[in-house]
């Protein structure tokens, strides 16, 4: 049975990692064979990243496009081996484009890390 507490905690760590920039404790949070599913892409589902280099890679892309990110108005809540992060990103982009967007990450836990990170964010028309 997985330990509910122990992932909202988990999900936690992941945000301060967030908003610290800190590539390397938010990598530390995942299993070796990874998936983030971006929710920008070539695909109707984003673009999908698989292994921690690729995760990595795809993860760091944001702090280099947007390098004043951060998750705000954040809440949590885990059932099982799955959970959900619901928040509000705002940044700038390199291109000078200021953003505040709401969006939610779909995450399933395996033993003590994240599998899977599935991300959503609302289209700003």
């Amino acid at each position: 049975m997985t330990d509910e507490r122990a992932n909202l905690d988990l999900l936690g760590r992941m945000v301060r990692g967030f908003n610290d920039h800190d590539l390397d404790a938010i990598m530390s949070l995942f299993t070796d064979d990874c998936v983030f599913v971006a929710p920008r892409g070539p695909e109707p589902w984003g673009r999908r990243f698989e292994g921690q280099a690729a995760v990595r890679e795809g993860l760091g892309a944001r702090f280099s496009t947007i390098p004043d990110v951060h998750y705000g108005e954040g809440s949590h809540f885990v059932a099982g081996d799955r959970g959900v992060s619901e928040w509000t990103l705002t940044g700038t982009t390199t291109d000078g484009v200021r953003l505040e967007v709401r969006g939610c990450d779909l995450w399933t836990f395996q033993g003590d890390k994240v599998a899977v990170k599935n991300s959503f964010w609302k289209i700003v028309e």
